[in-house]
């Protein structure tokens, strides 16, 4: 099916339609974000989690600037959990929400002690049960740390292109993480944030989208971009 009787379709356009133009979508992503990963530095599991959880409201970039400190201040799961408090919010200040942020690490590292033997459990059950850990932090961990892929990782870049595309309708995480699920191929769950995230920062962005040099035009529908923003 051509990708003018998908656009055509609209909101009604089938799931299976939906499908075949996310097939395209997904071959161009590779095409032009071949290098796109993980924008978190880490070195192992815990890193990883961690980092995560720093992550929310908050840039990489700042996120990757605090945890060098914060490593080489508390190196392992252990140093953490039993890390002063008021030294760990000192140390996260820069990433906002602190003092959440470290008594969710704390107690985080705490129970990968007291029940997970020191180690980040590879299992999506086990990772929500953690302190400040959701399913998205959950599928971060498991799909970059350990190349498990259990569900596509939805942030406000998934969020935003995977409304603008037509892939999804709403703001609800859980719900879009559901239907993306159901479209994306379980092989490409860890990469289409990574691509999608890419994309968003250099092209498709939240205010100002440029949409004339935009390699997805053909097949966006561009739901809720005005015309003034492209």
């Amino acid at each position: 099916m051509s990708v003018k009787a998908v656009k055509k379709k609209g909101p009604r356009e089938s799931q299976s339609n939906r499908k075949l133009r996310l097939v395209e979508i997904i071959a161009l992503l590779q095409r032009y974000y071949p290098e796109a990963h993980c924008a978190l530095n880490f070195s192992n599991p815990h890193e990883l989690l961690v980092a995560t959880i720093l992550s929310a409201q908050c840039t990489d970039e700042r996120v990757n600037q605090v945890t060098p400190t914060l490593f080489q201040r508390f190196p392992g799961v252990r140093a953490l959990a039993e890390a002063p408090l008021e030294e760990l919010e000192e140390i996260v200040r820069p990433t906002g929400f602190f003092r959440n942020k470290a008594k969710n690490i704390k107690a985080c590292a705490m129970a990968l002690v007291e029940s997970h033997g020191s180690e980040v459990p590879p299992i999506l059950e086990d990772l929500v049960g953690l302190a400040g850990v959701g399913r998205k932090t959950a599928h971060v961990v498991l799909g970059n740390a350990f190349g498990i892929a259990s569900g596509v990782v939805v942030d406000t870049h998934v969020t935003r292109l995977a409304n603008r595309l037509g892939l999804v309708r709403g703001d609800n995480a859980v719900q879009i993480e559901r239907e993306l699920n159901q479209l994306v191929d379980p092989e490409h769950w860890v990469m289409f944030s990574h691509w999608l995230i890419e994309h968003g920062r250099k092209v498709c962005k939240a205010r100002s989208p440029q949409c004339h040099q935009c390699f997805l035009e053909g097949l966006c529908p561009k739901k809720g971009v005005g015309k003034k923003s492209c």
